[in-house]
């Protein structure tokens, strides 16, 4: 008997970061959306076309929105459909996620920034979290650690080996 061969594990895999909100934010809570796509944006985005680096959320009317999220269209796509790259993307939560999210961002004066776009299974999901801005010095500080845990790295391989 032959044996099943195992498909490739595509769940959970990236297909964009927003590397520049670590950068600027402290990061607090942290949410999975789903996100309401057209067939010409599910296309571009396993072509590897997807970019949320410029991007923001929004709450609309009791609704999510993802802003800015820039879907390259390809050339193969419906010719009889216009496609808009930075078009409004809505973002699909639960209602008390929605209502937690809105609570925070009117009371504490957080922000809401999508951190990254991902598979699950076959749907293209948006991590989205709750943040705080950071200040110059904070931003410093963070570089500085960063720095500081490459050389201890660095220091720890030299010795190792």
């Amino acid at each position: 008997m032959a044996k099943k061969q195992k498909k490739a594990k595509t769940e959970g895999s990236t297909i964009a970061l927003n590397k520049r909100a670590r950068h600027e934010y402290h990061i607090n809570d942290k949410f999975e959306a789903g996100v309401a796509l057209a067939g010409w944006e599910v296309k571009s985005i396993r072509a590897g076309k997807a970019q949320i680096t410029d991007a923001y959320v929004i709450m609309h009317q009791g609704e999510v929105w993802l802003m800015g999220a820039h879907f390259t269209p390809l050339i193969s796509a419906s010719t009889h459909i216009i496609a808009d790259p930075t078009r409004n993307r809505k973002l699909l939560l639960h209602k008390k996620e929605i209502a937690k999210i809105f609570a925070t961002i009117n009371q504490k004066g957080q922000t809401c920034v999508p951190l990254a776009l991902y598979w699950k299974k076959n749907k293209v999901k948006c991590e989205i979290a709750l943040a705080i801005g950071k200040q110059q010095h904070d931003k410093r500080a963070t570089e500085k650690d960063r720095d500081w845990g490459r050389q201890k790295a660095r220091i720890v391989r030299e010795h190792a080996g």
